[in-house]
């Protein structure tokens, strides 16, 4: 789960295996792989880091939480 902000000013949380994608559009716009949208204030790569972070806790992919970088992140 990774958290976010509405551009409100709320925070929640999400669930980072559902998203599917995230544009700046120039707000930042995740799409869910049911279609869903939300709108947030986080910049793009601060999601894009805040997944990895998340895939690394649960170990998707073989992605480790010790400091090691796979060659997509180079």
């Amino acid at each position: 789960m990774i958290k976010v902000t509405k551009l409100n000013g709320k925070s929640f949380t999400i669930n980072a295996l559902f998203i599917e994608m995230v544009e700046s559009l120039p707000d930042t716009t995740i799409t869910f792989t049911n279609g869903k949208k939300i709108v947030v204030s986080e910049k793009e790569e601060e999601i894009i880091q805040s997944i990895i972070r998340f895939y690394r806790s649960i170990n998707v992919l073989g992605l480790r939480d010790n400091g090691e970088e796979n060659d997509d992140e180079k």
